[in-house]
């Protein structure tokens, strides 16, 4: 079968490597276009890219060149890792022009009409997409805030088992969150901000909206409280998140342990390329997870529970960690991919559409 062929939008930062490197020799998926702002736009991609990630881009990557972030771009798909204060209207114009954009930007997470999909929690919400399969028009898919898709996913099997009243969630987000250059060093060097601008915001409407359900064509977010407060710390990858945790019916902390380290969905059913084999890894050591020793878990597609234990306030508590820029961030829109494709969602554009 021939390959899906994709465009990445924001191909030269932080996120956008990462899709290169995830992406490179990806069974369903090539890379065929690579857009980015006006000072890359116009070079082959390795003279605008300052490589950031471990090795070297992608040989087939390298010589290709830098296009404007507008179409029409010659891909079937895009992958949108454009900073949000611009994501929102060349996103809209994608979709506009009938790609299907699948977009890490928060420009339209919120939208009636976009699906914030986690692949393993709610790929029914890809019902809010037929109103413009019907029309063969574009669509955008999200995929969550990096600390909302850890957190999100790790309550997704305590509401299906126990039900979840009220979340309560404290984070310690990388530096790579920030993307590059991020954070001053004389800022985080021996500190810790306690301030990350709108991510509270995020992760307490992202998460309602993901654990929702779908009802007329749109998604009623869930009825339960979530309360966040965001930490940077001075970890290259790895967000971690401490949650406490109100259930509607009791449980005792094993059965939470068990209602994790059980949990597999869609994803590892269709045998997906990028879906870990278990979503969620429980480490029953005292000290874990940590980001050195448990981010890369699952190639970084698995979060990491560990410190279940009773809350003596909420009810229960945990801690969760994952890859920011890959379960959260490029890995999450990969996958995102992979299951529009295996549902019929994704398809190639006519030969005529291509730039």
């Amino acid at each position: 079968m021939a390959k899906i062929r994709v465009g990445i939008l924001g191909a030269t930062g932080a996120v956008g490597q990462r899709f290169l490197q995830l992406l490179a020799d990806h069974p369903q998926f090539v890379v065929t276009a690579l857009a980015a702002s006006d000072r890359s736009q116009g070079k082959p991609y390795a003279e605008a890219c300052a490589w950031r990630l471990p090795g070297e881009a992608p040989g087939p990557v390298r010589g290709m060149v830098v296009r404007p972030p507008e179409p029409p771009l010659d891909c079937d798909v895009v992958f949108s890792s454009l900073p949000t204060d611009v994501a929102g209207p060349v996103e809209t114009r994608f979709a506009r022009a009938g790609y299907l954009v699948i977009s890490n930007s928060a420009a339209h997470r919120m939208d009636e009409q976009v699906p914030l999909l986690i692949p393993e929690v709610n790929p029914d919400h890809l019902a809010v997409l037929d109103a413009c399969r019907r029309a063969d028009g574009g669509c955008i898919v999200t995929n969550p805030n990096c600390s909302t898709v850890m957190v999100s996913l790790a309550l997704a099997p305590l509401a299906a088992r126990f039900g979840v009243e009220a979340a309560v969630v404290t984070t310690l987000q990388a530096l790579s969150g920030a993307g590059y250059p991020g954070v001053a060093s004389l800022d985080i060097t021996d500190n810790v901000l306690p301030f990350i601008a709108n991510e509270e915001e995020k992760i307490e409407r992202e998460t309602r909206k993901i654990l929702g359900h779908v009802n007329a064509g749109r998604v009623e977010p869930a009825p339960l409280a979530v309360s966040a407060q965001c930490h940077r710390v001075n970890v290259v990858d790895g967000h971690m998140a401490a949650v406490r945790v109100k259930l509607r019916r009791p449980a005792e902390p094993a059965e939470l342990r068990e209602a994790f380290a059980s949990f597999t969905a869609l994803p590892q059913q269709l045998r997906l390329p990028t879906a870990p084999e278990r979503p969620i890894l429980v480490r029953d050591e005292p000290d874990r997870p940590q980001p050195r020793l448990d981010r890369d878990a699952g190639r970084g597609m698995s979060v990491t529970v560990g410190r279940i234990a009773r809350d003596s306030v909420v009810g229960h508590r945990f801690v969760v960690l994952s890859h920011n820029t890959i379960r959260g961030a490029a890995g999450a829109a990969i996958l995102n991919a992979e299951l529009l494709l295996a549902k019929g969602y994704l398809r190639e554009r006519p030969t005529e559409g291509r730039g």
